[in-house]
């Protein structure tokens, strides 16, 4: 039986259709901040970095409109579901021509679906949502992203490291690198840096990896391949701060594989 308004959840079902128009001038040193925090060529005049567009369009909320995990308060474009943990499960992304620096570009987001399921962990509502990036009038990117809204849950445990090698090129991020990611994406949630909040508000034994900086590595290694047409990822488990991962790919597919064994998060990239 669900714990949920069944009226509030039709309420939020309602939210499919809606759309939100921003425009913005694509600044080249914002991309240049994003690229560092990745650890790619600064030189963003001739390389543009794994993922760069999520360098523009970042949220804009004020202070009085943050909520006591760093997060937007609920109720602005996205429904205002009320479960009280918000993912970013996954993104399919398509490249059909270059971003121009220094030029407006226009990003038109629309709510796809908003679904409740009951899965093994309690309640989950996913959310789809499409957003187009286009320039003159002609689309340039177009990206869907799947966020997931559960329950607390119980406190998570940190992974026992794996008595057996893993393959794949070694990534140890730190709190440096996590605070850069933050930074450049405009993203105060606080499990990327307050680890009293972490620990003893959602569970967590340690600062959790942004999962859009694990993507944004994860099309790096693909890239080095050819140019990418499309990436898509999708999250499978929390990586903590502190522990070891493994980025491999082989041929379209790519990994990040915790230290424990756990795929952290798959991708599939075209060229």
């Amino acid at each position: 039986m669900s714990a949920l308004d069944p009226a509030a959840v039709d309420q939020w079902r309602n939210y499919a259709g809606r759309t939100e128009e921003r425009r913005q001038i694509l600044e080249l040193e914002s991309l240049r901040r994003f690229a560092l925090a990745v650890d790619s060529d600064r030189d963003v005049e001739r390389h543009m970095p794994p993922l760069g567009h999520w360098a523009f369009f970042l949220p804009e909320p004020e202070d009085r409109d943050l909520a006591p995990d760093g997060h937007p308060k609920k109720g602005g474009f996205l429904p205002p579901v009320t479960l009280p943990r918000r993912m970013f499960a996954g993104a399919s992304i398509r490249f059909h021509r270059s971003l121009v620096l220094g030029k407006e570009a226009v990003m038109t987001s629309m709510i796809k679906s908003v679904e409740h399921k009951n899965g093994r962990s309690g309640e989950l509502v996913f959310v789809t949502v499409e957003r187009i990036i286009a320039q003159d009038d002609i689309n340039a990117i177009a990206e869907t992203q799947n966020y997931v809204f559960r329950g607390e849950g119980p406190p998570a445990l940190l992974p026992e490291p794996s008595a057996h090698p893993i393959d794949g090129e070694l990534w140890q991020p730190n709190e440096a690198n996590l605070f850069r990611f933050s930074a450049a994406t405009f993203n105060s949630h606080r499990i990327h840096y307050d680890l009293p909040y972490a620990q003893q508000e959602e569970g967590y034994p340690a600062l959790i990896v942004h999962g859009p900086y694990i993507a944004a590595r994860l099309a790096e290694l693909a890239q080095r391949e050819a140019p990418l047409t499309s990436f898509s990822f999708r999250a499978q488990a929390p990586i903590f701060l502190g522990q070891s991962i493994r980025l491999r790919r082989d041929g379209a597919a790519g990994e990040a594989i915790r230290c424990d064994g756990a795929v952290a998060m798959s991708s599939t990239a075209t060229y």
